[in-house]
């Protein structure tokens, strides 16, 4: 029996308002109990409206993320925090630096580091959400290939944060950020793995247009396997499928 859940919006606006109102809740349930709020974030085009509307909560309805921690899932590799394409800086201009999250509690993978101290900074990554207990809300997209996080087909179910060598059709897909030019697209990027995703004890997976319906369609009904990393969320006790019609 498979235990996710679907839910469908007329549009990405009203889904994303949706998504932004139960992190809100989240976080107000967390503060209320005196417990800090573990947030798994995304980056792309996906989530953009969630991160507005959150901006929204904050400034006009005292939304405080003072007691957040957030962990971003992944960045290109090598990739300045400054760069036009950083991670770093994606989550900056369209979140952090409007709310009031502290700079101490928010993480992002690290694009600069030495080639030989990656696999000390994955696993140390790792090791900073499971002393703050582990991830309470997961958000994500899906690739046009069906990976989650940069964990491209052929990542197993207990694959760990580490670097990844990224697809061609997902360099392909984010040639357009890079100013259509596949050449500038890096080959590689840190991830968490999907291990460490499946342990959030909440994950809400969304996906706008008719392009992503093929490969949401495999990753739903489709059987779980390697081939299409996003199946694992089937085996997730609390995982939610945002959608537009």
């Amino acid at each position: 029996m498979n235990r996710y859940q679907l839910k469908f919006f007329a549009d990405s606006q009203e889904a994303s308002v949706f998504v932004a109102h139960e992190i809100a809740n989240l976080i107000r349930q967390k503060n209320k109990n005196g417990e800090y709020c573990v947030l798994g974030l995304a980056t792309g085009s996906t989530p953009k409206s969630i991160y507005k509307e959150l901006i929204r909560l904050h400034k006009e309805e005292g939304l405080s993320f003072k007691k957040v921690y957030s962990f971003n899932l992944d960045e290109y590799y090598p990739m300045e925090p400054n760069s036009l394409n950083s991670y770093v800086r994606f989550m900056k201009e369209q979140l952090f630096n409007h709310v009031d999250i502290p700079a101490e509690n928010y993480f992002i993978p690290d694009g600069t580091i030495s080639a030989d101290k990656i696999k000390e900074f994955c696993a140390a990554y790792e090791q900073k959400i499971e002393a703050l207990g582990g991830l309470d809300f997961q958000l994500l997209g899906i690739g046009g290939n069906g990976h989650i996080g940069f964990n491209e087909p052929g990542s197993l179910i207990n694959s760990g944060t580490r670097l990844m060598m990224l697809d061609h059709a997902t360099r392909v897909a984010a040639a357009s950020e890079f100013g259509g030019q596949l050449s500038k697209v890096p080959k590689k990027a840190i991830t968490l793995g999907v291990e460490k995703i499946l342990q959030a004890k909440r994950i809400v997976l969304l996906a706008w247009g008719e392009r992503k319906a093929l490969v949401l369609k495999a990753a739903i009904e489709g059987p779980v396997d390697e081939t299409l990393p996003a199946s694992y969320l089937q085996t997730h006790a609390d995982t939610l499928f945002v959608i537009d019609n």
